[in-house]
């Protein structure tokens, strides 16, 4: 039996914003339940009806950023990472949005940093598991 059949599966989004080619990421807070300290793009666990509706919210929720001020690019397909440290297999949905200013993300509770790079230096980053597949999950069509 492959390892995520036994693990618990656990539905997340993950939002990549992009501004004039660049992409942001978040330092997760000593105050989020996983990952503290990891670098990763706007996520939060699957509560929504759909996976696009909990990425809008998670980008409302975690940036300040209304529906007006986005526009989705593209979804990627899920991906499936097994973190049998969480004890969980995580079901990633990634979305890649456009913003039209940076300057109004006001960055909540959840995350304590943000950086603007090229999405070719994700992997100078300490981030979440897989985090630059999830990126390029939303560029294939």
């Amino acid at each position: 039996m492959p390892v995520t059949d036994s693990l618990e599966k656990r539905e997340v989004v993950t939002a990549f914003l992009r501004h004039q080619g660049k992409i942001l990421l978040v330092k997760r807070s000593e105050k989020v339940g996983s990952y503290r300290g990891y670098w990763s793009a706007i996520s939060g666990y699957l509560e929504d009806p759909t996976p696009l509706a909990q990425a809008q919210r998670e980008i409302r929720e975690e940036t300040g950023l209304e529906s007006d001020d986005i526009q989705l690019i593209r979804c990627g397909k899920p991906l499936v990472i097994p973190s049998p440290e969480h004890h969980c297999c995580w079901v990633v949905h990634p979305f890649l949005f456009d913003i039209k200013n940076p300057h109004q993300i006001k960055l909540d509770w959840e995350n304590s940093e943000l950086s603007w790079l090229d999405p070719t230096s994700i992997d100078t980053y300490i981030t979440v598991p897989m985090l630059q597949e999830a990126y390029h999950a939303c560029l294939v069509e």
